[in-house]
């Protein structure tokens, strides 16, 4: 069975009765209080009794009664938490500072990975916050690599949820080039591009030659930037640029996240020094 959540209702005398689920990170980090100025008046992980307690002590303690109940407040703030999991990782599409009030507010959801389904709970939120790592590319994303998750949860692993995984893995060796659509994360960028492309027949009419193509006339749109210094023409070119390349992937039979991972797995044990601006890699 999941973890249930606990909902603190705190008390800052002369100030404020509240309710929270971190006591921690909604008193001392956001309002700069220490944990011996509050007290703790009742604890529940029933949320309804917990949201009509609050405003019943705030009346009686004669502070002003908030206007919603904490339940519908708590409630309007969840946002679902798309977890974009890869053979060898597990992406979340937020910074490492605002990971565990998501996972928190996903307890006893779960997702599916080649190591099976993975189910969110109080130690799994303690392990995933220990061994979370910021994404290279931005620190709007973070990540944890499966297979140490998997080593630590085995127990809550299922076979059957690791073969239904990694045969959707396999099929997209296998689509076609009209089928673009093989990931519904909603903010994933690459997939907004596919979509696009899609829509216009780029993937029924196009081939990796005349991509590649396109590719060459942006790469000397972005050296003209550079030359001339101009930074509008050069976030455009590079733009343009990563747009060809997750059409090329696609069409040559692969993903543009599949070819990030792929670089980036070999640069990362790469050793080396910079000369005249440039990373020389060791030689073996």
């Amino acid at each position: 069975m999941p973890d249930k959540l606990t909902y603190y209702l705190y008390h800052i005398p002369g100030k404020k009765i509240g309710v929270t689920r971190d006591l921690n990170r909604r008193v001392v980090e956001q309002q700069g209080y220490g944990l011996d100025e509050i007290e703790v008046l009742e604890q529940s992980t029933d949320i309804d009794y917990i949201s009509d307690r609050e405003l019943e002590l705030q009346q009686s303690y004669g502070y002003k009664v908030d206007r919603k109940k904490y339940k519908d407040l708590y409630i309007n703030k969840i946002k679902p938490m798309h977890i974009n999991a890869t053979e060898q990782t597990s992406t979340f599409p937020v910074p490492v500072s605002k990971l565990k009030g998501r996972l928190m507010d996903m307890m006893g959801e779960s997702w599916l990975t080649t190591h099976g389904k993975f189910e969110i709970t109080m130690d799994a939120v303690d392990w995933i916050m220990k061994n979370v790592t910021t994404s290279q590319f931005t620190s709007e994303r973070c990540y944890i690599y499966n297979k140490a998750f998997a080593n630590y949860f085995k127990p809550n692993l299922f076979e059957d949820e690791a073969n239904e995984f990694n045969e959707y893995i396999k099929s997209l060796a296998q689509r076609k080039p009209n089928n673009w659509r093989y990931d519904n994360t909603e903010d994933n960028r690459f997939q907004k591009i596919r979509d696009w492309a899609g829509e216009r027949g780029l993937y029924t009419k196009g081939d990796t030659k005349t991509q590649f193509c396109k590719l060459m006339e942006e790469a000397g749109e972005l050296g003209r930037a550079v030359l001339k210094n101009d930074n509008e023409e050069f976030i455009d070119a590079i733009g343009d640029m990563v747009v060809v390349l997750t059409n090329m992937a696609h069409l040559g039979g692969t993903t543009i996240e599949e070819c990030i991972d792929t670089a980036y797995e070999v640069i990362a044990k790469r050793t080396g020094k910079m000369v005249n601006g440039t990373f020389v890699k060791d030689e073996n």
